[in-house]
């Protein structure tokens, strides 16, 4: 079968006996065709709950519908955003961040979330690619933002500081510790005020243009297969199509507008952006979030002061709440369950949660390119161990060799998706679409198998692909980095299991100069590269293995380590 074609046939499958007997059958976009609607309806429905608490500040679902607004007219009326142009959101996990993602939403302006930590090298390229024109960025970032606007489009910076939606008196407090401690950079930027916009925004002249579900809804950047940032453009119908998916996983299971829901992931992440924000939002549940999760003492507060019914996390959150003393003696037993993905789920880590809590970690699967979910062990069923579960509503899946034929039950090859919440293609980037999603299949370049019931497991990455915490690293990015040092040759990188993050960057590199030092390579990468992206091991050495047209073998550095780890000392 030609792999163009793969599509003219589905998998041949039903996974519908592993949903609930009462939940819906097929999804509905005849209701709601946006996120702000769906969103809102919420608001409507629990206006008087707790929608979204972060520092110790709430806002009810009638208050976060208001400033958001608030905040649409603001953008609109005074900055002159209009349907189709993209904001940038650089922001932790605060009160803000909802407040601004709604906002944007309300007037089609398509969102391009933005990790705080990036590095101007990271901002430039993601601005720059998206043109973007707006951006709502901490003040903590605006140093890096200055070194890079003059090459991107942006016209507005709206700033905020982590204290602007505390209380005043709150609020004041922690602006006089940060500017004692001189932890706001100067800059020579023209900013507008994140409040002062609330202010400003007029909501009797919020204008509410024609949204469709298929018009962009945010432009969510991966590096896909190749290490050059792309972003997946995904629309309103493929957010709302895995809302509906994630609620109807959750049939049976939760009782909507009566849950707490513990969000230490980023909300720029895309696990948290759809099954936090949007899809538990839009149930009426209550959001707590963590701007630094980390140390993980401030996630074991959260667990102290809040009665915490349902987790999302990636595995090495779930590790580090594992091995903490306190978390340990609170013999928590709130939590319904608590929902894995961005990377494998490792067994040891999902028994000491249940041997701690009593309760379950489900895993799912899923990628920035399918919104992000597009399995699940099913929730009213014991997690198959070691499966990432079946397909979602609406969803087909399978495994094919590299000629797109299916494999054998058991048998390894590509997994591919389809499904309503596959995105509509990599901005700006025709071939690259093309090369990843053939006739409604996303080719998703992981290795995976299929038992007899139908359940999922993926073996292997079919790139070279890093998982650092559940975030992609690319080696490509990394090598072009170390590979710029005057003092550099050329450079490979691979990843490692590692305990802590399950997956660790190593680099080996040839100098071309004697006198390159590993603590020198690690400060130009620190430069350059988000923290969990550089390397934590350097290895020089006086050549690298190569094929006979001189392409990198990386895999022989890998098998050489694994070896090497595996060897008796």
């Amino acid at each position: 079968m030609n792999p163009d074609v793969v599509s003219a046939v589905d998998s041949g499958r039903d996974w519908s006996q592993y949903y609930a007997s009462d939940a819906p059958t097929k999804l509905d976009f005849g209701k709601v065709k946006t996120i702000s609607a769906a969103i809102e309806s919420a608001c409507l429905r629990f206006a008087n709950q707790a929608a979204v608490t972060a520092l110790d500040t709430t806002l009810t679902y009638r208050q976060l519908d208001r400033l958001a607004s608030k905040f649409a007219a603001y953008l609109q009326q005074d900055l002159g955003l209009k349907k189709g142009d993209r904001l940038a959101i650089m922001l932790p996990n605060v009160l803000q961040f909802p407040i601004a993602f709604l906002a944007a939403q309300k007037i089609g302006v398509i969102c391009v979330n933005t990790n705080p930590l990036y590095t101007p090298r990271e901002m430039r390229h993601q601005f720059a690619d998206s043109g973007v024109t707006a951006i709502v960025i901490m003040d903590l970032f605006l140093d890096k933002l200055e070194a890079v606007i003059k090459d991107t489009q942006i016209k507005h910076v709206i700033a905020t500081n982590v204290a602007d939606q505390l209380p005043v008196w709150k609020g004041f407090a922690v602006k006089a510790v940060m500017r004692f401690k001189k932890l706001i950079p100067k800059h020579n930027l023209t900013v507008h005020s994140f409040p002062r916009g609330l202010a400003l925004g007029n909501e009797s002249k919020l204008e509410r243009p024609d949204i469709g579900l298929d018009d962009i809804a945010l432009l969510q950047y991966t590096g896909g297969t190749t290490g050059l940032s792309k972003g997946a453009m995904l629309t309103q119908r493929n957010i709302l199509a895995n809302m509906q998916q994630i609620r109807h996983a959750c049939w049976g299971q939760i009782e909507e507008g009566s849950e707490t829901v513990l969000t230490a992931l980023p909300l720029y992440h895309i696990f948290a952006l759809t099954v936090n924000f949007i899809a538990f939002l839009a149930m009426g549940e209550h959001l707590i979030l963590v701007p630094k999760p980390v140390p993980i003492a401030n996630t074991i507060k959260i667990f102290k002061k809040y009665n915490i019914t349902l987790v999302t996390g990636v595995n090495t959150l779930y590790n580090s709440i594992n091995n903490d003393k306190e978390f340990k003696k609170l013999s928590i037993r709130s939590v319904k369950f608590a929902l894995a993905g961005g990377m494998a789920l490792q067994e040891s880590v999902s028994k000491a949660w249940q041997q701690i809590t009593g309760n379950r970690i489900v895993e799912g699967f899923g990628l920035t390119e399918s919104s992000p979910l597009s399995h699940l062990n099913p929730l009213g069923q014991p997690p198959r161990k070691g499966s990432i579960g079946v397909p979602v509503l609406g969803t087909d899946s399978m495994v094919v060799d590299e000629k797109g034929a299916q494999v054998a039950i058991g048998e390894p090859g590509e997994l591919l998706i389809k499904g309503p919440q596959v995105m509509a293609g990599y901005w700006q980037r025709a071939d690259d679409t093309a090369n990843t999603v053939k006739s409604g299949w996303l080719w998703t370049g992981d290795i995976a198998k299929m038992d007899a019931d139908g359940y999922f497991f993926i073996v292997d990455r079919k790139k070279d692909m890093i998982l650092v915490s559940g975030f992609n690293v690319y080696p490509n990015e990394i090598e072009e980095v170390i590979a710029a040092h005057p003092k550099v040759v050329e450079a490979a990188v691979i990843g490692l299991p590692d305990k802590t993050s399950g997956e660790s960057v190593h680099a080996y590199v040839v100098a071309k100069d004697p006198s390159l030092s590993i603590e020198e390579l690690r400060n130009w990468c620190k430069d350059q590269l988000t923290g969990y992206k550089r390397p934590r091991h350097i290895e020089f050495r006086e050549s690298l293995p190569k094929t006979n047209v001189g392409k990198i073998l990386r895999r022989e550095l890998r098998d050489e380590a694994l070896a090497k780890k595996a060897a008796p000392h």
